[in-house]
């Protein structure tokens, strides 16, 4: 289980800067984790997500939309990572030319697609998550979502004004767990969060969405859990900055 103290040591943080009731309501702040199952460093940065995500059930907490990302360059150390996805490497080479990184690393944490951190850096990431939580964002709306087969399909509206934006869906586990066997962790029983499975650029758009129909499948090989996580939201087509993002639990 999550360590408690922590995670109400998460909440105080995530809830000191609230808006008064005058002002409008905050909107949710994308956490992507990059990470690795053969990292030895990854597991504090996968409990510190963890430990984030159960904050939000904290009355008041700012809100967070967490993501697991399990990369590849690590499969080939002894342990074969059973959630990386080539498309969660190649999304976190793209952020680090738009950070200008040597290269990339794990574990990392990216913030609203602006902001990136070591994944164990507690402290900077409470900061950067009300740094960004006071930024405008574009609501995001999903309605009628559902399975059909091995795929999820939705609608969603947004009105993203004059930004050129990319819409992107992320199906995720909602919890996942693994004794590595091999390579760095070996031995150690591995829990994470909001575990992407797929993740899918659906379009490029440019005006209002309303009631836009989607479909995320999941990969050949991967089955649906009993409970999912479908994340959507538009990334700045210019720098990548995350506009707006919203996140719905599904059910088998």
């Amino acid at each position: 289980m999550p360590h408690r103290p922590i995670i109400a040591l998460l909440a105080i943080l995530l809830t000191a800067a609230q808006p008064s009731p005058a002002e409008s309501p905050r909107q949710p702040v994308l956490v992507e984790l990059f990470t690795s199952e053969g990292c030895s460093s990854c597991p504090p940065a996968d409990a510190l997500l963890l430990q984030l995500d159960a904050a939000q059930a904290t009355p008041g907490a700012q809100p967070v939309i967490v993501l697991s990302e399990h990369v590849t360059y690590w499969n080939h150390d002894g342990w074969h990572d059973p959630f990386s996805n080539e498309a969660l490497t190649d999304r976190q080479h793209q952020y680090g030319s738009r950070f200008g990184l040597d290269d990339v690393y794990t574990p990392q944490i990216v913030v609203d697609g602006a902001q990136q951190l070591v994944g164990s850096d507690r402290v900077k990431l409470v900061s950067a998550i009300q740094s960004a939580s006071t930024q405008p964002k574009i609501p995001i709306t999903l309605e009628n979502v559902q399975w059909s087969g091995d795929a999820v399909t939705a609608q969603v509206s947004a009105q993203p004004g004059a930004a050129s934006a990319t819409l992107i869906a992320a199906l995720a586990d909602d919890s996942d767990q693994s004794s590595v066997l091999h390579g760095e962790n070996q031995g150690r029983n591995l829990r994470h969060v909001a575990v992407v499975r797929s993740l899918v650029e659906l379009r490029k758009i440019k005006g209002p969405l309303t009631q836009q129909p989607i479909q995320i499948k999941l990969p050949s090989g991967v089955h649906p859990q009993p409970k999912m996580r479908l994340v959507v939201f538009l990334a700045d087509n210019h720098n990548g900055h995350i506009l707006g993002a919203t996140m719905q639990p599904i059910s088998r």
